[in-house]
């Protein structure tokens, strides 16, 4: 099975859990073994361009959208060397007040 259509863990703290899911170009995110969350991306082999944000209603206002964005960056970080391209508005946002992941936005290029 070639690795990079397996599902792997990314990170894992207390009830929270973030899979990068290549096959579906997503990472999720699991609390009490539930989905709660997600963020679509597109690998393009230029560029790593996130799409889409979404945290469950149920389950919105705890910070959770914040964890899902910070550890998917961090896996992006260490398994590529692609540039992200901030597409979706809360990623965008997101690493505006994060000022070490900006270098994201441009390496590579």
């Amino acid at each position: 099975m070639n690795t990079s259509d397996t599902e792997s863990t990314t990170a894992t703290t207390d009830n929270l859990q973030v899979r990068y899911e290549p096959a579906h170009a997503r990472y999720t995110l699991w609390q009490d073994g539930e989905p709660v969350g997600l963020a679509d991306y597109v690998e393009t082999g230029r560029e790593v361009r996130f799409t889409h944000t979404e945290i469950d209603p149920a389950h919105r206002d705890q910070g959770l959208a914040s964890i899902l964005i910070e550890r998917a960056l961090d896996d992006v970080r260490t398994r590529t060397t692609l540039p992200v391209v901030a597409q979706c508005p809360y990623v965008t946002e997101w690493i505006d007040e994060h000022a070490e992941y900006q270098d994201l936005l441009t390496r590579g290029r």
